[in-house]
């Protein structure tokens, strides 16, 4: 499976009172990490419908399994890969890891719906999104 991954600092203000990675903040790193993923496939920061209608797009549901804790300060990699493309939706899944070894903190994942901009309803992808996906599809 193709997969897109970052790696992120976990700082002293990321931790709970525990000193462990707050529960939120998994999903902030989720989110970093598919911006990245947007940056990798040439996406700009700012939305231009003209040049790329597929930016238009809004999160339908996360969803995160915590499997173990993240303890104290450090680093991880936060490894995203695409699911399952429909025809106007598109999944996500992801892994918070470590840094040696695959053995994940937590998964999860995203769905995310293409939106016409002007009434904000389900729209298609289009075939230019599709194609520069499909290296990414398993």
């Amino acid at each position: 499976m193709r997969f897109h991954e970052t790696i992120h600092g976990v700082y002293f203000d990321d931790l709970d009172a525990f000193q462990v990675l707050h529960n939120a903040r998994y999903l902030l790193l989720f989110e970093r990490t598919i911006g990245s993923f947007w940056q990798q496939l040439g996406w700009g920061n700012l939305l231009d419908g003209h040049l790329n209608p597929d930016q238009f797009h809004v999160v339908r549901a996360n969803h995160f399994e915590y499997l173990r804790p993240v303890k104290g300060t450090g680093s991880v990699r936060v490894r995203v890969f695409v699911e399952k493309l429909g025809r106007t939706s598109m999944e996500f899944g992801g892994l918070i890891l470590p840094m040696d070894s695959d053995a994940p903190y937590a998964r999860g994942g995203r769905t995310v719906v293409k939106v016409d901009p002007e009434g904000l309803r389900p729209s298609p992808w289009s075939e230019e999104f599709r194609s520069s996906l499909a290296p990414w599809l398993g």
